[in-house]
């Protein structure tokens, strides 16, 4: 679903949960004859679809006003270079995707390289495109440790965009 320029995207654990409700409402209803329940249930049902695209659309929203600032304020870097000492700096790298996860949770991380090495990207929203092993990509993102206390430099991630395979430094 598209509100304006954001792609809305339902994540497949939320259309689960609404398809399992689903079919113990009708059970209920079938079972019982009772279809009172349904003055309840189908609002609620409503609901279980409805929240999870509004949390979507606001956050993809939020992203998509940082980006401007991003394409501003980030460095190229190449993905050696980073470390832990440049935790919290607005970076930019390009490289191919070598591994996608956490798609169907809306969201995904990445490990994306380049010739230099590998560094995971964790986004917390769905990503305006599509992103699949094997694009060539551009991150806008900020340096962030792995885990809080420790761990390894990571991108938490503003924007992931495909770039042509000519465009990758």
């Amino acid at each position: 679903m598209k509100i304006g320029n954001i792609n809305v995207k339902i994540s497949a654990l939320s259309l689960a949960v609404f398809g399992i409700f689903t079919i113990i409402l009708l059970g209920t209803v079938i079972a019982t004859g009772e279809t009172s329940i349904l003055i309840w249930g189908v609002p609620i049902l409503a609901l279980l679809l409805i929240i999870p695209a509004a949390l979507n659309y606001m956050s993809q929203k939020q992203y998509a006003s940082l980006v401007p600032m991003y394409e501003q304020e980030a460095k190229n870097v190449r993905i050696r270079a980073i470390n832990l000492s440049m935790i919290g700096e607005p970076v930019r790298i390009k490289g191919v995707v070598e591994r996608t996860h956490f798609q169907f949770l809306n969201r995904p991380q990445y490990l994306v390289a380049d010739r230099t090495g590998e560094i995971s990207v964790k986004m917390f929203t769905s990503p305006a495109e599509d992103v699949q092993k094997g694009d060539v990509v551009e991150v806008l993102g900020t340096v962030v440790k792995r885990y809080i206390m420790s761990g390894d430099a990571v991108i938490n991630c503003v924007s992931i965009r495909k770039v042509e395979k000519n465009q990758q430094s």
